[in-house]
């Protein structure tokens, strides 16, 4: 059992950002940082004033996390980039959307007293005496400290103020993980202030010194329990009036904590079996369950809940069988055959997610290179009369200028390339297709030919198809490909014309040719023979795709079982120490790394013999390192245990912070049940007879902060998590349970007065019945579940593991409220509001096409 916490974040736009260019324009980017440490980077969105970023990411966390913050940044490639605000969004104020904050709030200015991070571990006791008690304070030590000064710490000291009294500690230089084990006393006489007020400082020998953070404790509080000891969280200084709010323009935001409690596997295992009970009988169930939720779910979460379905079913090898389900289901409940699969149904929603599971690496395999070449050439497309501006082109020839006829030809030429290049990859990738993808499209061909078996009907078998692989998974991929992480960047605007040309192109081709999509955009008829050859590819195509037989599927799954994929993939830089001398940023030497559910191995290249470095097994923590340790950024540590026992530190660094914390999150998942999983580390590094990071010359020290083991970013790779499924699929039907009923009294129709079971047992209970008597047994195994459940990331250190720490810890909530409050909107600006800009064709057609993991809505035709 154990208590799940989790960050849905979506970052949509920015408008009226404020100029920071001598262009009049920025180069607008954003770090999201979850209790100060940086997260995510969203990719910068060159010379505007409103990005559109559509950017989808989810973050799982311990449940103790604080505040969640968006800094909007401008890049400069010549100095450093420059903040332009921030909106701070705290644990309680997302706790108070449990569905969700959705809408704009304005950028605040960031002020450096409110840019406070880290912990203190502080004594607390109040002396009896023969005379006047005592209160004693004692300042251990504190980490994580924000970094003030340019060589990336801090130079930390403490003072305590008590009844107009100021005591200090002495200077720590350095560093952001101090240590100073020294004690105070002051003199508790009646009427004295309730308030004792801890405070950190970076001291600066020019200039004035930096505030770090504060604890205020209650004395009365502090009187009636003697003695506190604990790691108390920094606060920020009194946050100063906000007079021209919205001056920095604003920022649309999506986001949605979700915290979830996850029995153990057993208590979910009838929900389950009840589930897996109804695929498999499939439309012979006499309850049809899986319809029942379909038609109980609403459209704005119907998406999660295919997904977790999907996940769930996948998990016990039904996927293809669930899938078919939902498949039969549509078919009997549709009569035109070109209205087949164009709504956001369950069988729709489940679909895109299957593909986007199942299918996301065969996206890569196909079109990765075709991307990639269009990045690289950044040729000027349009087909568009009204649209070209040749301008834009340059010149050819004799430095002439072209016509518009010829940019148009040349366009032509450009995207009839791409489209056959496409195609023929297309063609050549029956075989690397994964055979349960390949098994569902069968039974999906298979239903809908049976369904509309006459000749006029020829081309809908195929359309079924490719109104998910074409419409639903490629162009949208296609249209934004770094939402399916194909590429790190959004393309600028020369490329993206290029994309959704291509995009259209391709969904011309999925949906063979109609003369209504002919009709729709007359400027694409330089591309119809391509067009028309590229059906026939297609058609060809499918055939050889669904053509596998069971033995088949079983075969080729069993090769992929024994040839696993890597986890992940992609160079690094490892640090390679020379002799005894100074570690520089200059040791780190390029490999290509590669990481399985087995080991960490590199190579030269992709191709050569990879050579094992870590096995998983031995992996005790990955962590972040420091910036000052190697005077370079996003680097990290893998602390393992060698051959004989021994603690190792293998040193990688990255090229960007979006990389690094996605290499960390698939370290700490696939090495999450090793046995001797560290609870503290350095950030540091051991250089000089001591630890950069506390200064301590014991190299065998436990650390000076905890890991981050649970911190992790959640990729379409990611290992099934049955119990969560489960758990998710629980409460939405908690949700829905009132309607199920209702639908359930429909059903069943009244009660005849002669009825008389026909025999000794009565009528087995119908699927509804058996959901019913399940949801009441998992809210009874809930409510018999502990609140909270303690772990070694909620803990402290663990030298500091005491009875009385942990008591401490438990009740210093009582003298220290979380004074962290909503930094960039006032309350009354985080109404449900949704943004009417969308700005240009682009921006539109990427929000309602090709968001991460979010499918098209209604019609997946791609606008003009």
């Amino acid at each position: 059992m154990a208590k799940r916490s989790s960050l849905s974040i979506r970052i949509v736009e920015g408008k009226n950002l404020p100029a920071k260019d001598i262009g009049g324009s920025s180069d607008p980017y954003c770090i999201v940082k979850v209790d100060n440490e940086a997260i995510i980077r969203t990719a910068t969105v060159w010379k505007t004033l409103c990005p559109f970023w559509g950017e989808e990411y989810q973050v799982h966390l311990p449940p103790t996390f604080h505040s969640v913050a968006f800094y909007v940044m401008d890049e400069d490639a010549l100095s450093r980039d420059d903040v332009i605000g921030k909106v701070c969004l705290t644990r309680d104020i997302l706790a108070a959307h449990p569905k969700g904050f959705s809408g704009w709030a304005h950028l605040m200015e960031v002020d450096p007293d409110e840019e406070v991070q880290g912990e203190i571990h502080l004594r607390l006791e109040v002396v009896p005496g023969p005379g006047t008690p005592r209160l004693r304070c004692s300042v251990l030590e504190a980490r994580d400290l924000a970094p003030k000064d340019r060589n990336g710490a801090s130079d930390p000291f403490v003072q305590v103020h008590y009844n107009g009294r100021t005591q200090e500690t002495s200077i720590v230089k350095k560093s952001c993980y101090p240590r100073w084990n020294e004690t105070f006393e002051f003199e508790l006489e009646e009427r004295t202030p309730e308030a004792l007020c801890i405070e950190a400082w970076d001291w600066d020998l020019v200039s004035r010194n930096d505030f770090l953070g504060k604890v205020v404790f209650n004395v009365p509080g502090l009187w009636a329990a003697k003695q506190e000891e604990g790691w108390f969280r920094l606060q920020p200084d009194k946050s100063k009036s906000q007079l021209d709010e919205g001056k920095l323009g604003s920022l649309q935001l999506e986001v949605w904590l979700r915290e979830e409690t996850v029995l153990p596997s057993s208590c979910y295992q009838p929900l389950v079996q009840l589930l897996c009970q109804e695929v498999k009988l499939g439309t012979k169930s006499p309850g049809q369950l899986i319809s029942l939720i379909d038609e109980t779910t609403s459209t704005a979460c119907r998406q999660e809940v295919a997904t977790n379905l999907l996940k769930l079913f996948m998990g016990q090898g039904l996927a293809k069988d669930f899938l078919d389900l939902l498949f039969q289901l549509e078919l009997g409940r549709t009569s035109e055959a070109n209205t087949l699969f164009r709504s956001n149904s369950l069988a729709s929603k489940s679909m895109e997610s299957f593909l986007k599971v199942a299918g996301m690496r065969y996206l890569h395999g196909v079109l990765g290179p075709i991307i990639d070449r269009v990045f690289e050439e950044k040729k000027y497309v349009e087909l568009d009369p009204s649209k070209v501006e040749v301008k834009d082109v340059g010149c050819s020839g004799l430095h002439r200028p072209q016509t518009e006829a010829e940019v148009l030809e040349q366009s032509a030429q450009t995207l009839r390339s791409h489209l056959g290049a496409l195609l023929s990859a297309l063609s050549r990738s029956v075989r690397a297709c994964p055979a349960v993808v390949r098994a569902t499209f069968r039974q999906l061909f298979r239903r809908v030919r049976e369904r509309f078996p006459s000749a006029q009907h020829e081309n809908v078998p195929f359309i079924a198809v490719t109104s998910f692989l074409c419409l639903r998974f490629f162009s949208p991929a296609i249209m934004a490909p770094k939402l399916f992480h194909l590429r790190e960047r959004h393309a600028d605007a020369r490329t993206s014309r290029t994309l959704l040309l291509l995009a259209k192109a391709v969904q011309n081709v999925g949906n063979m040719d109609t003369p209504a999509s002919r009709a729709k955009e007359a400027w694409m008829e330089p591309l119809q023979p391509t067009v028309r050859q590229g059906v026939a590819q297609m058609k060809d195509f499918i055939t050889k795709l669904v053509d596998i037989e069971e033995k088949e599927e079983l075969d080729l799954q069993r090769a992929l079982n024994v040839q696993a994929p890597p986890v992940k993939e992609g160079p690094l830089f490892i640090h390679r120490t020379k002799g005894k001398g100074p570690l520089m940023s200059s040791s780190f030497k390029k490999f290509h790394f590669s990481l399985t559910t087995e080991a960490l191995s590199f190579a030269k290249t992709p191709s050569s013999k990879k050579s094992s470095l870590i096995k998983l097994a031995s992996i005790r923590a990955a962590e972040k390192v420091e910036e000052k340790s190697f005077g370079t950024s996003n680097v990290m540590q893998i602390i393992y245990t060698d051959d004989v026992g021994q603690p190792q530190t293998t040193y990688l660094q990255c090229k960007c912070v979006n990389e690094l914390n996605q290499w960390l999150s698939a370290l700490r998942k696939v090495s999450i049940n090793n046995v001797g999983l560290l609870g503290s580390y350095h950030p540091g590094i051991f250089r000089g007879e001591r630890w950069s990071c506390c200064h301590q010359k014991d190299k065998t020290d436990l650390g000076c902060d905890k890991t981050r083991s649970r911190v992790t970013l959640q990729e379409w790779n990611d290992p099934l998590d049955h119990d969560l499924e489960a758990q998710l699929i629980y409460q939405h039907l908690l949700c829905v349970e009132t309607t199920l009923r209702e639908k359930h009294l429909e059903l069943r129709g009244p009660p005849e007065a002669d009825s008389v079971p026909a025999g000794p047992d009565p009528a087995p209970k119908d699927g509804l019945i058996q959901l019913f008597q399940v949801l009441q047994d998992l809210r009874k195994a809930h409510s018999a579940s502990p609140t909270a459940i303690p772990s070694s990331e909620h803990r402290s250190l663990p030298e500091l593991q005491t009875k009385q720490e942990r008591r401490g810890t438990a009740q210093r909530f009582q003298f220290i409220p979380d004074k962290a409050v909503l930094v960039g909107a006032a309350p009354s600006d985080l109404s449900m509001r949704r943004s009417a800009h969308l700005g240009p064709n682009l921006r539109a057609a990427t929000l309602t096409q090709a968001q991460n993991l979010r499918p098209p809505v209604h019609n997946p035709r791609i606008g003009a």
